[in-house]
């Protein structure tokens, strides 16, 4: 499956600025996803998506246009379409969930996401990795397995919110380290507020009157809910999710299009650290002893991804040293 741009025909670079940003928008996801399940009892999910994809366009526009509006131009509009719609369901499936679900437990499970994610890298994208790196993907995926607990937990038909927004997340990061070749993150960051706004504008119109609410089941009432009104105690929390959603489109587009999806997607886990601390403080969720346990082996996952990713890198610039040399001879 290899392409003209096969990532085993470039060097391999460690770059911690993608890192970075991959953390920094775990951060503001893991902050935006309580405020957005504390709003999940009065508000309509799409009316939510709408209020926040309209606040980061404000912000995200003025930073694309400063270099013309050719800055919009794109080759590639089927990819940003496609991109686009994989992360509108991404959210709207794993935030339908949430409106039931504890917040650890349905984040853990959309962490199923990155071991796909290191499988599409490898499938779609040519990119190549050692044993180690699958090792520390099984070791993280033990991890999640001992926060979600499912065998201490009577399944529900919730749980396949979240898990369907793990295979619609991890191709949104196939697509987006694909594009990311050709496309700024600026581009990609607007592209994807775009298409939130016209899907939950689309789907406000369809649905946002109401006339499909009266579910007992909380999250297909999240889904099917009028709009209303924000009063004024609740402006602070719809800004806010538009501010950090913007953050993290630029963020995640900084970071998959500069480093390989099968290296940065491991490092992904480290919300859930996050998301479990903001569910003990906010809904009063404290982990037990096997999640706790969890954390520690997702971390551990994480740790392999970084060394062996280094001891690639050393590789590869010892076996590119004779052949740059040989050049200058």
């Amino acid at each position: 499956m290899a392409s003209a741009l096969d990532p085993r025909n470039q060097k391999l670079h460690l770059n911690p600025k993608a890192v970075l940003n991959l953390l920094l928008a775990m951060f503001c996801v893991s902050i935006m996803d309580t405020v957005i399940k504390m709003l999940s009892g009065g508000y309509a999910l799409h009316q939510l998506v709408f209020i926040r994809a309209a606040v980061s366009m404000v912000i995200l526009l003025p930073i694309l246009l400063r270099h013309g509006v050719m800055a919009l131009n794109t080759q590639r509009p089927g990819a940003h379409l496609l991109r686009g719609l994989l992360l509108v369901m991404a959210n709207m499936t794993f935030y339908t969930g949430l409106a039931s679900l504890p917040l650890a437990q349905a984040s853990a499970v959309v962490f199923f996401a990155p071991v796909i994610i290191t499988v599409f890298s490898w499938y779609f994208l040519g990119e190549e990795f050692g044993r180690f790196r699958w090792l520390a993907v099984l070791v993280g995926l033990t991890g999640m397995i001992l926060v979600v607990q499912p065998f201490s937990v009577q399944i529900e038909l919730a749980y396949l919110w979240p898990l369907a927004a793990a295979f619609c997340y991890a191709g949104f990061t196939t697509v987006t380290r694909h594009i990311g070749r050709t496309e700024s993150a600026p581009l990609l960051a607007v592209t994807a507020q775009g298409a939130f706004l016209l899907a939950s504008g689309l789907i406000g119109l369809s649905v946002g009157h109401g006339q499909f609410a009266g579910f007992a089941d909380p999250g297909i009432e999240f889904l099917l809910r009028a709009w209303r009104w924000p009063p004024p105690g609740d402006i602070i929390y719809l800004a806010g999710i538009g501010g950090l959603s913007a953050i993290t489109a630029l963020s995640l587009s900084f970071a998959y299009r500069s480093a390989q999806a099968s290296f940065l997607a491991p490092f992904e886990y480290a919300i859930l650290p996050l998301v479990l601390l903001w569910g003990y403080l906010v809904f009063s969720e404290f982990p037990d002893s096997l999640a706790l346990f969890g954390i520690v082996l997702i971390a551990v996952g994480g740790l392999v991804v970084w060394l062996d990713g280094k001891r690639q890198a050393r590789r590869q610039a010892a076996r590119a040293a004779p052949a740059d040399q040989d050049l200058r001879k």
